[in-house]
């Protein structure tokens, strides 16, 4: 696995991450923990280290999980945490915070549940548009002086956002949501973090897993899975979109790679500061996820996919109408 740079600090990363979300929150069908340390383990040992948690997964027991995980091998791993999706311990979602007061005690509690010294990459997950981002990153920018930071990142902020924060202190990466089904980035996130020397770390970029052709109808998905809520994968879009996938899968096997491989390849092909963090539960999906680092395009290959899945293509929102309302602040 080759790297890739974040940002001008100097924040080298694998090319292809690992999101960890997946493991404690959200989805069904997770593995024991024990399971879940032997993915990360096994991530770390064919060359992705660049691992993203965040307190408010679990809540908290992400960070646990993948504290436990490292242990021992921190000097091996890039750490990516969260701040700012405030929850409580039964999960409770208790709204954004970015009062500095606030982004000092997460962190501090985001460190010792992870069992290290230091976070290479603290984000702020979602703006609180109550508090001025100035307050907020100058609060960021004290945790790296003090040494328990080491680059700062944002999570789904506008391009006024992301230049009034990097303003106050370098930011080294944007993560925001950025697939073929999900392209909104292109339009000026893309810009504005370029001209900036700002990484840009796509998160669902299998689309939740769609992208991968996993499930053929709505009822393949558990019952019991936040999915079920999902615009994109309710009845009325999920077919529309399976027709995209369709495409990419005759696409896929025509290259000899899987579906998943050809979304994430299309992703490391946007650029060098792209570094996408598709989640799994399964050690074999972190092998393939890996082997999408190999895979290459013609530009007539390209051109086919941008007719695939242009931007807009997607059936339905990213999220519902409440959780629309924090992103792009």
């Amino acid at each position: 696995m080759h790297k890739r740079t974040l940002g001008t600090q100097g924040l080298s990363v694998s090319a292809i991450g690992l999101g960890c979300m997946g493991m404690s929150d959200f989805y069904a069908g997770r593995g024991s923990e024990i399971d879940s340390i032997a993915v990360i383990r096994h991530a770390i040992n064919i060359g992705i280290t660049f691992l993203d948690t965040a307190d408010m997964y679990g809540p908290f027991t992400n960070e646990q999980l993948v504290g436990k995980a490292i242990a021992g091998r921190r000097d091996q791993v890039q750490l990516a945490t969260k701040f700012g999706n405030q929850r409580a311990a039964d999960g409770t979602s208790l709204g954004i915070n970015g009062k500095p007061e606030y982004v000092r005690s997460a962190c501090d509690a985001s460190l010792a549940r992870l069992g290290v010294d230091y976070i290479d990459l603290y984000y702020q997950h979602r703006v609180d548009t109550t508090v001025p981002i100035e307050e907020t990153v100058g609060a960021m920018a004290e945790l790296v002086t003090a040494g328990k930071v080491r680059y700062l990142g944002l999570s789904e902020a506008s391009p006024e956002t992301i230049r009034r924060a990097n303003a106050v202190h370098p930011i080294s990466a944007l993560q925001t949501e950025y697939s073929l089904w999900t392209r909104d980035p292109e339009d000026e996130i893309l810009a504005t973090t370029r001209e900036l020397g700002i990484g840009f770390v796509p998160y669902s970029p299998l689309g939740r897993g769609f992208l991968t052709g996993r499930w053929k109808t709505v009822d393949d998905l558990p019952k019991d899975d936040y999915r079920q809520t999902s615009p994109r994968f309710l009845a009325e879009n999920f077919a529309k979109n399976m027709t995209i996938v369709t495409q990419l899968e005759t696409l896929a096997e025509s290259k000899g790679c899987t579906t998943a491989q050809l979304a994430l390849a299309w992703l490391l092909s946007r650029g060098m500061d792209v570094v996408p963090i598709p989640g799994t539960t399964r050690q074999s999906r972190v092998d393939e996820n890996a082997g999408a680092a190999r895979v290459q395009f013609s530009q007539a290959e390209l051109s086919a996919l941008d007719l695939l899945a242009p931007p807009g293509a997607a059936s339905g929102a990213r999220y519902t109408e409440a959780g629309m309302r924090a992103v792009r602040k």
